[in-house]
């Protein structure tokens, strides 16, 4: 849905605001959708907007999805949530080469729009192109690239843009599940990303919603009618291909996939425990893993209460990877036996595990083993009599 600044030049910006003042009865506009790429930020695809303007000669793409990996404390700031995104102006040619190079397919549609609906488009795309206005902060659900075309078609038709009755809230798609769509054939992203997504992404898209991804804006426009004249005008024509590539196919291994790995993980941990009595060999597991969770738990903290991105803001994650356990990890290096630390850790892990079910966010099921890894190794240092597997050094204090 982003893509990579490569070329931000500024005779295209100067170009494009020229161009639209000229003719733009002669122009005809139209929506770009790309399809998914292989990399972390492509995988959702991408849209802009093709201008043609025939008397001028030019052809170029908008695109609202531009960053630069070259700016200063970019992963900070892409962390923050304060990574400015830009609108870049392309041409059509170099716009499709690119995807062509990437074998991800585009498809094209014209809009049916009118010579003052298309000077009022421009008009607000040419306020888009100032230097002031030209960056903006992005949200990946709220404003993005294709919420930003949306937003233009919205005010640029007004009340003639009739959208259909919304279904019942019951039949609606939460924005995890929509971008999940995309991650599932990448699983190792989609475990980092239901770790890092909080509650706010568990709640449903409406039909406007949706359009945040990039095939959900061209069908949502696709299903849009302008009234004009006392008729009903589709607001797009029929798609026609423009590069054509089958979808990026990835076979899924059920033995690399989270799910199986992290439960290969805790079979090995419970014999391990099971065969391990010595205190040095499990302060070694020990540290291993809590340095592990506390890692995690230290991205629930930053992620809940220190980042722009409300999308991972209220994350119920930070309940099983909790504080208490970097508490639990510095008595280990410390070599303090804090039983009341682990035993709180036990205690909010299992409660959490028995819960996850009716907790009103999703929690990934690979994240299961983790959980009764963290019970296991927090419960042997807990000191607790009932259990067998408890250090014997613990039992005698």
């Amino acid at each position: 849905m982003i893509r990579k600044l490569r070329y931000l030049l500024l005779l295209f910006v100067v170009l494009g605001q020229t161009t639209m003042s000229q003719e733009t009865q002669q122009a005809d506009i139209y929506l770009i959708t790309c399809g998914p790429g292989t990399e972390t930020y492509s995988i959702y695809g991408h849209s802009a907007l093709r201008i043609v303007i025939p008397g001028n000669k030019s052809d170029l793409v908008y695109n609202w999805g531009v960053f630069d990996f070259d700016t200063p404390n970019f992963a900070w700031k892409f962390a923050k949530g304060r990574l400015n995104y830009s609108l870049g102006v392309y041409s059509y040619e170099g716009f499709l080469r690119e995807y062509f190079h990437d074998q991800r397919w585009v498809v094209s549609q014209k809009f049916n729009l009118e010579t003052a609906d298309i000077e009022k488009l421009f008009m607000l795309i040419t306020e888009n192109l100032k230097p002031e206005n030209i960056t903006y902060r992005y949200d990946f659900f709220y404003d993005d690239c294709s919420t930003r075309i949306r937003d233009l078609i919205e005010k640029t038709l007004g009340n003639d843009l009739l959208y259909p009755p919304e279904k019942p809230a019951k039949e609606l798609t939460t924005f995890r599940a929509l971008t999940g769509e995309y991650e599932k054939v990448h699983p190792w992203t989609k475990l980092g990303i239901d770790l890092l997504m909080g509650s706010p992404g568990d709640k449903k898209a409406s039909f406007r919603e949706r359009m945040f991804l990039p095939v959900d804006l061209k069908n949502g426009l696709s299903e849009l009618v302008i009234r004009r004249n006392g008729k009903m005008i589709p607001l797009l024509k029929n798609p026609e291909i423009v590069v054509d590539f089958a979808p990026a196919s990835i076979k899924e291994n059920m033995f690399t996939s989270p799910l199986f790995v992290f439960s290969f993980l805790l079979i090995v941990i419970v014999m391990m425990t099971a065969m391990m009595r010595e205190g040095k060999e499990n302060n070694v597991i020990d540290i291993f893993l809590f340095s592990v969770y506390s890692v995690l738990a230290l991205l629930m903290i930053f992620f809940n209460f220190f980042t722009d991105h409300q999308q991972m803001k209220w994350n119920l994650n930070i309940i099983w990877l909790n504080p208490f356990i970097v508490i639990c990890l510095t008595g280990l290096l410390l070599k303090r036996v804090w039983q009341t630390w682990f035993r709180v850790v036990f205690y909010v892990a299992a409660v959490f595990l028995l819960l996850m079910v009716v907790l009103p966010q999703h929690i990934n099921n690979a994240y299961v083993p983790l959980i009764i890894i963290l019970i296991l190794r927090s419960s042997v240092r807990a000191g607790f009599t009932w259990n067998p597997l408890t250090l014997p050094h613990l039992t005698q204090l």
